[in-house]
């Protein structure tokens, strides 16, 4: 106990160390700039009036970015209530009383794989309130004693003092980060002392914040086990990049196009699939192979805290286990509130739509914009003669559809091209009375009556001589598909009740596992999207940001 008062202590010095260094600079800086126009008088018996004013309009904006305000907090979900969540506020009461800690105030659901503690509301920290929140995805993703650990590991920071202290930093990032925006907008080299004290406070106070991480940690595995928190923590390092990459590539096309799909069972259904096996599997890999971190980082590599817990008590073997998400008593009914913020403006509520649903109330209106425009620029071609014509088919088309004013590489206008094929492939097969079923995590498929096709990778197949004519038309026959007519009449898609619009451009931003339709061959840095299969030209140097795939808007992987 008296090591943790000392640690708090240390803690406390810092925080305030920091914030007393800000408001010292921006003052002193404020306060020279005051002077400045008084020295020019006194010694000049003159003030130049530009330099009056530039001084007083910096020492203004200097002042008001840094004056204090009262902590708005907004609430970032729906609140949870005890009585109509029995089960999960006795698991809350019970952690809280084994860390001999108070129940937060409120807890709130949240759309994001992850759970926090803080401190918020009042004035300079005074008349502030505990609250914690619970993401909807982690509840699908941990089990029931896995969330009781990762509760625990939110419980240490309130042992810890953390969330009490985090107040400082929060208030002085907020400060710092106003001073900069203001002044940035008046093109003030005023900016640059307090860019340099902004580097060195985020790496100071980000690498106290490591150091709380591990030890809220040991509390937790103190208190519930080692292996449970683990466990936990191993599955939170995949499923959060795999979440992002579901609901930038899944939840927001359809929410785009005016709908609202369930949620948690979507999720579910994405990590169960081929393609969510394998981006949890890339990221499960990628998680365990990082490096030491960056100073920037808030929390410590996943590899440092798996081995700071190799020496803690490992605590009881879970039985039958169920997901924490059963702790709910009605997980489909909070959903529309936890996505609310995410949804597009409209005047009404968006209607429900079933996963089962969105291939054709999604999906086939944005297949047929894209056939009618690959129309003037082709000729009509029966299914069957899809093999001979492939290659070029998609080259030409390639060529016309991309903008005049980009200037593509052939493997991008191949790879724009056969996406227009698959897509015009997929309408004809619809036409036909095949079913779109774009299930997430499994590639894209429309089902007939003697089987199965995925439109867009066939034509990929196609065009690079993966699939052979021979086998195509084989292929062709046992399916019955052969004389079907691509690129005719403009089409009519079947039963479609939504307008054809483009998915969301800007959807969710969220880090992305490796794409794994994603083409890496040497030559020009082109790739597929695995969603759509749109090609998308990578950056020679991406500066840590990603391409954005123009049909879909998914967030592409961008290779070392």
């Amino acid at each position: 106990m008296k090591a943790r008062s000392q640690s708090v202590g240390l803690r406390a010095v810092l925080a305030l160390g920091l914030m007393i260094g800000f408001y010292a600079l921006a003052l002193g800086l404020a306060g020279a700039l005051l002077w400045v126009p008084y020295a020019v008088y006194a010694y000049a018996h003159r003030i130049p009036g530009k330099l009056a004013l530039g001084c007083l309009v910096g020492a203004g904006i200097i002042l008001w970015s840094v004056m204090p305000r009262r902590d708005r907090f907004e609430a970032p979900g729906p609140e949870l209530e005890p009585r109509r969540n029995p089960k999960l506020f006795e698991m809350i009461r019970g952690v809280a009383a084994a860390t001999k800690q108070e129940m937060p105030a409120e807890v709130y659901l949240v759309g994001d794989m992850n759970a926090w503690v803080a401190h918020r509301g009042g004035f300079m920290g005074k008349g502030a309130r505990g609250i914690m929140g619970l993401g909807l995805p982690l509840l699908q993703t941990l089990s029931v004693s896995e969330l009781r650990a990762v509760l625990a590991h939110e419980f240490g920071h309130y042992h810890g003092g953390d969330t009490k202290l985090g107040r400082f930093v929060y208030t002085t990032r907020a400060a710092i980060g106003r001073t900069l925006e203001n002044l940035g907008r008046h093109g003030s080299i005023l900016q640059l002392p307090f860019i340099w004290y902004g580097r060195i406070f985020l790496r100071v106070s980000h690498a106290v914040s490591r150091r709380q991480e591990l030890a809220a940690d040991q509390l937790a595995a103190h208190v519930v086990g080692a292996r449970p928190l683990a466990e936990g923590l191993k599955k939170i390092h995949a499923a959060a990049p795999a979440f992002g990459y579901y609901w930038s590539n899944e939840v927001a096309p359809v929410l785009h196009a005016g709908f609202v799909p369930p949620l948690a069972a979507g999720f579910e259904q994405f990590v169960a699939g081929e393609i969510g096996q394998k981006a949890l599997a890339a990221a499960r890999e990628q998680s365990l192979q990082e490096s030491d971190g960056d100073v920037f980082d808030t929390h410590p590599p996943l590899r440092e805290r798996l081995q700071a817990l190799e020496g803690c008590r490992p605590g009881a073997v879970a039985g039958a286990d169920p997901l924490a998400i059963t702790l709910l008593a009605d997980p489909q009914a909070l959903e529309r509130e936890v996505i609310a913020p995410a949804l597009p403006p409209t005047d009404g509520p968006l209607p429900p739509i079933q996963w089962s649903e969105v291939g054709e109330r999604v999906y086939q209106p944005i297949w047929q914009k894209e056939t009618e425009a690959a129309i003037a620029h082709c000729r009509p071609l029966a299914v069957a003669a899809l093999a001979q014509q492939a290659s070029a088919l998609s080259e030409t088309l390639g060529a016309k559809l991309l903008p005049d004013s980009e200037a593509p590489s052939p493997e991008l206008r191949q790879l724009r091209g056969s996406w227009a094929v698959g897509a015009a492939l997929a309408m004809a097969l619809s036409q036909s009375g095949w079913a779109a079923d774009v299930a997430p995590g499994e590639p894209v498929m429309l089902r007939g009556p003697a089987g199965a096709l995925d439109p867009f990778g066939t034509v990929d197949a196609l065009v690079t001589g993966e699939l052979g004519g021979e086998a195509w038309a084989e292929q062709c026959g046992r399916l019955g598909i052969g004389e079907l007519e691509m690129f005719g009449a403009a089409p009519v898609a079947r039963r479609v009740a939504s307008v054809a619009v483009e998915p969301r451009r800007e959807a969710v931003a969220a880090p992305a596992p490796t794409p794994v339709a994603a083409v890496s061959q040497p030559g020009p840095r082109t790739r597929r999207c695995w969603r759509c299969k749109e090609p998308v030209e990578l950056p020679v140097e991406s500066g840590g940001e990603r391409p954005r795939c123009t049909k879909c808007g998914t967030l592409q992987w961008v290779p070392a």
